[in-house]
């Protein structure tokens, strides 16, 4: 069963094929359409793994524009997976990547 969760986007952990963060056109194709907006934004799914870290499995650039451009807001995430020996902490934070 799924569980909700509001986090910062930013501390999310990226994914390894994502490891370098968000598609730059992807990104900025999202900003001239959303803006700074984050209502109606589908929720991110994500894995919990050690130490209780979450990693982003969908949503990589969603979570980028909201943290680049409204750092400190929470938004809900959906944990989809708990994968308790898991260290999701190899890969950079959303944060760490921010353009």
């Amino acid at each position: 069963m799924s569980e909700f969760v509001m986090v910062d986007p930013g501390d999310l952990y990226l994914p390894p094929s994502r490891a370098q963060g968000a598609d730059p056109g992807k990104l900025a194709r999202q900003i001239a359409r959303y803006g700074n907006s984050l209502d109606g934004m589908p929720v991110l799914q994500v894995v919990r793994g050690q130490d209780g870290n979450l990693r982003i499995n969908d949503g990589v650039t969603r979570a980028t524009r909201a943290a680049k451009l409204r750092p400190g807001a929470k938004v809900m995430g959906e944990v989809i997976d708990e994968l308790p020996k898991l260290n999701v902490t190899r890969t950079p934070r959303v944060k760490d990547v921010l353009p």
